[in-house]
């Protein structure tokens, strides 16, 4: 039986993905502790405006990959989309590297929120040792994505479900504040936004060392491609997901930014000190508490470990295809492209959890050192991921122009192009090439630990890239001849290899 769009079914990888599961596993992805805890850090050093502003800017990058993306998933439906997409339209080699790329950067940062969960078990828990606990949640994320991926998107629902109550819920209440309808303090107005150097601190440099943090927070929307493979029905299931995810995650950032730099002003000591170890002082439970509410501090600790636990349960998925993908392709050991009869691609979600055991590197260098090295490895290497997202879009488009095919066959069409993907392609670049920039600005710039943390995972792709390149010499796709049959996207649909199904 073929989809509307002629694609065989994935009989490998079960589709059990509604529009729904899609939606909110982009969600889940992208609304984590970069919003629960590191959005008053941000308002801290580059003041309301200049926060805003970064949140904004970087929010109109993630539109154009958002178009990018859905263009070509939606045409292109398949599991292990980066490498798929990277290969057909730049090169095998920089689809190769994509691909890996892809895998490395959400099983690092399944390790990164593996120690994030131990960090936030400490305020109930101090005396236990946080390495315990990411054991324990590791164990439980493993549970659930050895089920059927319909169970998977079932869990990871309620999981973002529970994030979105609490932001609306924070919404809600940070409005009755700034009117002076709840809480104990009257209206502070327009105060905190004229208090010192407000509303833009240290202008154009705080904004950009924002604007990184603001990166790393809108990663995981790129999900919806990797869900495509195992959506019931990709064609109209992602681009309505992409009409609605980006609209939600933005209005969530912003609204978000907008109360606390209401309430809360960026010289509060409180936001300095908001970080993973103190969860106690974060914005959300600061404006919790000046609503009056006693239980702030240890309800939104709960919100904020289910916020982890999501995006863990998301990073275990999404790392999980990308194995699977590069196994199919032949890019990884065969073994990888092994599923039960469910559907589970077992042994590649294995193999991402033992990269999850990562997180034990906390009981060795400290969890906060080890969390800060995670996190910076995951965010380059997912601002390389949307480097390639914009690039391969560019050279897709390029391709059905030079083909003389007629743009009515997509099922969705990005908006703005060429400009989108240029404009995000640049933003990348210039995101990747800052990196380092605080480093620099404070006088560590020869600490040697702080290039290969901020670099490491760009020198990783690029020698994947070459390297591949060298031993395969394969040229760059000829526009003319670039495979744009959607029937042949081996990795997610064709028929399953009797010896790989267990």
């Amino acid at each position: 039986m073929s989809s509307p769009l002629g694609i065989t079914p994935d009989e490998s990888l079960r589709k059990g993905l509604q529009s729904r599961h899609i939606s909110m596993l982009a969600l889940g992805g992208a609304i984590g502790t970069g919003l629960f805890v590191a959005s008053g850090a941000t308002i801290s050093d580059a003041g309301p405006g200049g926060a805003i502003l970064a949140y904004l800017l970087m929010g109109c990058m993630v539109f154009f990959l958002m178009q990018s993306l859905g263009e070509m998933s939606a045409y292109i439906p398949c599991s292990n989309p980066f490498e798929e997409y990277g290969k057909r339209f730049v090169s095998k080699s920089f689809g190769f590297a994509a691909g890996w790329n892809y895998w490395l950067n959400w099983s690092v940062t399944l390790a990164a929120e593996l120690v994030a969960a131990g960090l936030i078990m400490k305020y109930w828990a101090p005396d236990v040792p946080s390495w315990i606990w990411s054991v324990v949640f590791l164990a439980g994320l493993l549970a659930l994505n050895l089920f059927a991926v319909k169970a998977f998107g079932e869990a990871e629902f309620w999981f973002a479900a529970i994030k979105v109550i609490a932001v609306v819920v924070f919404l809600i209440v940070g409005v009755l504040l700034i009117l002076g309808v709840v809480g104990d303090r009257p209206s502070p107005g327009f105060s905190n936004w004229t208090i010192d150097d407000a509303p833009f601190v240290d202008f154009p440099l705080g904004m950009l060392s924002v604007f990184l943090i603001a990166g790393f927070a809108f990663q995981g929307t790129e999900m919806i491609a990797v869900a495509a493979g195992e959506a019931v029905e990709p064609k109209t299931a992602i681009p309505r997901a992409v009409r609605t995810v980006f609209v939600r995650i933005l209005l969530f950032y912003i609204g978000t930014l907008t109360v606390i730099a209401f309430l809360i002003p960026y010289t509060d000591p409180n936001l300095l000190n908001a970080s993973e170890e103190n969860i106690a002082i974060a914005p959300f439970t600061l404006v919790f508490s000046d609503a009056g509410i006693a239980v702030a501090a240890s309800m939104m600790n709960a919100v904020i470990l289910i916020a982890i636990l999501s995006a863990g349960n998301a990073s275990l998925f999404a790392a999980t295809r990308a194995l699977y993908g590069l196994s199919v392709q032949g890019n990884a050991p065969r073994v990888f492209a092994w599923v039960t009869r469910s559907g589970v691609p077992l042994l590649a979600v294995a193999a991402t959890t033992a990269i999850g055991a990562l997180c034990f590197l906390a009981s060795r260098v400290g969890d906060g050192r080890a969390y800060v090295w995670l996190v910076t490895a995951s965010s380059v290497a997912g601002f390389i991921t949307w480097m390639g997202i914009a690039w391969a879009h560019y050279r897709f488009r390029r391709a059905w122009q030079a083909q003389g095919l007629d743009l009515g066959r997509l099922p969705y069409k990005a908006w703005l192009y060429p400009a989108g993907p240029i404009i995000a392609l640049l933003m990348c670049v210039a995101v990747i090439a800052g990196q380092n920039l605080p480093a620099i600005r404070d006088g560590s710039a020869g600490n040697l630990e702080l290039w290969l943390t901020a670099y490491g995972a760009l020198f990783v792709f690029l020698a994947l890239w070459w390297g591949h390149k060298v031993i395969t010499r394969s040229p760059t796709v000829d526009l003319l001849t670039a495979d744009l049959s959607p029937t042949s996207a081996a990795s997610a649909h064709r028929d399953p290899d009797p010896d790989l199904v267990g």
